[in-house]
């Protein structure tokens, strides 16, 4: 990937983390864009989402409906020859970490089993 798409993704990014943090109420749950992937051309964007403390579908389908105003809103701040179509897309990476850290803190929470001599050792 260019140097110069990976600056248009991040760009992107951070526009559209900032109008979903602005224009939206979730009630309860952390809505972030993880990632965005823009195609060569520049016509279709793939918009990665987290959502913690709540079920995705519905925060997914939102932004899905909205996404023509969000374009529109993103657009207004970001200049490109061409408006690329957004897509979001649920990002499960977060919940997986979350999931593996309390896993990791309950193993840490069991007796620990005592050490066994070992061999050759009075």
């Amino acid at each position: 990937m260019s140097r110069r798409l990976d600056r248009v993704n991040e760009l992107l990014r951070r526009e559209i983390g900032n109008v979903i943090q602005k224009d939206y109420e979730w009630h309860g749950k952390l809505v972030t864009v993880a990632e965005v992937e823009v195609t060569q051309d520049l016509k279709e964007g793939k918009v990665w989402t987290s959502v913690l403390g709540g079920d995705a579908g519905p925060v997914i389908d939102k932004l899905n409906r909205d996404h023509g105003a969000i374009q529109s809103k993103v657009m207004k701040r970001v200049v490109l020859k061409s408006t690329p179509v957004l897509r979001f897309h649920h990002d499960a990476s977060a919940v997986r970490g979350v999931e593996i850290v309390n896993l990791l803190e309950e193993v840490d929470k069991l007796p620990k089993a005592p050490e066994e001599p070992e061999e050759g050792a009075p």
